[in-house]
């Protein structure tokens, strides 16, 4: 049996789909990455202070979280 539309991307894991340098945003200052995660069809963004490799760092944090979410995994000591 195919799985539905809905139920395939759900099945889909978040990745990193870029990393690039952005503009600090209004009164802040300092170096600022934006991101694109993806999941199928679905796209989040998002702007955060850093280097590229700690902003690229912590949002694979974030995507290991999501992808643990989306399966149903918790990691002990979370």
């Amino acid at each position: 049996m195919k799985a539905a539309p809905t139920e395939a991307w759900l099945e889909t894991p978040f990745t990193l789909q870029s990393v690039t340098p952005a503009d600090a945003p209004t009164g802040a200052d300092g170096v600022w990455h934006s991101y694109v995660i993806e999941q199928g069809p679905n796209q989040i963004t998002g702007l955060r202070a850093g280097s590229r490799a700690e902003v690229t760092r912590l949002v694979d944090e974030m995507i290991e979280r999501l992808n643990e979410r989306r399966v149903g995994k918790i990691k002990k000591g979370r």
